[in-house]
């Protein structure tokens, strides 16, 4: 048996541009705002007939910046644990999986006709980073898919709390409100590596048309600085 060779039928377009500050689930972020542009053999309304009368959307990508070199290892330490305890690779939803593949429930937002890309879909709360290859996607069904009464194992035990964050009114009126919305919700979920905490380390966030630098002072993220992207 040959194994499958799959392309991308399409490209995500994010206002996160490293993987750096992406959340780490989908649906955390639940105002931002993501599109798909599909490749030219897919630009087509046929291939995505009465997609618009469902609410959420699966999208199977790749986790394409870990790169080809990766570590393969059949054990990982999920941030939720605070990255100093190791579970099973397919116990968790790590991003360092032997295959690199993602799997995303996003909210559908729109379809919108452009005159050279095709369809584009419109989605909020995806947790993948601008460019990344997306493989297939399949509408969400609630009595297949969803288990409300379902055991979530070592997810159950641990809370993940938001962080509040702090910005100057010269750096918010940089960005849109519905930007500084979504650049918010994202810095609320603490993008640090788990086992960062250092009051004194600046982070830098590309978002946008900015690298948005901030600090975390215990459970508040204080924005110190954005710099554009295109003077650095």
């Amino acid at each position: 048996m040959h194994p499958m060779e799959i392309l991308p039928i399409a490209h995500f377009r994010s206002p996160l541009k490293s993987k750096f500050g992406i959340p780490r689930q989908s649906g955390l972020a639940e105002s931002l705002i993501g599109s798909i542009v599909f490749e030219p053999p897919f630009r087509h309304m046929e291939a995505l007939r009465g997609i618009e009368a469902f609410d959420y959307l699966w999208l199977i990508w790749e986790f394409s910046a870990n790169g080809p070199s990766s570590a393969q290892s059949l054990t990982v330490r999920p941030p939720r644990l605070g990255g100093n305890k190791r579970m099973g690779v397919f116990a968790t939803r790590s991003p360092f999986r032997p295959n690199h593949l993602g799997l995303s429930c996003v909210r559908f937002d729109r379809i919108e006709e452009h005159p050279t890309l095709g369809p584009i879909i419109y989605v909020k709360g995806a947790d993948l980073m601008d460019g990344t290859p997306i493989y297939d996607i399949k509408p969400y069904v609630v009595y297949a898919d969803s288990h409300p009464e379902a055991k979530s194992g070592f997810v159950d035990q641990t809370a993940w709390k938001s962080l509040e964050v702090e910005m100057p009114e010269h750096l918010a009126r940089l960005f849109s409100p519905a930007d500084l919305e979504t650049l918010r919700q994202t810095l609320s979920l603490d993008p640090r590596p788990s086992y960062h905490d250092d009051a004194e380390r600046i982070y830098g966030m590309p978002f946008g048309d900015y690298d948005v630098r901030f600090v975390v002072d215990a459970e508040v993220v204080r924005v110190v600085d954005c710099v554009s992207l295109s003077k650095k």
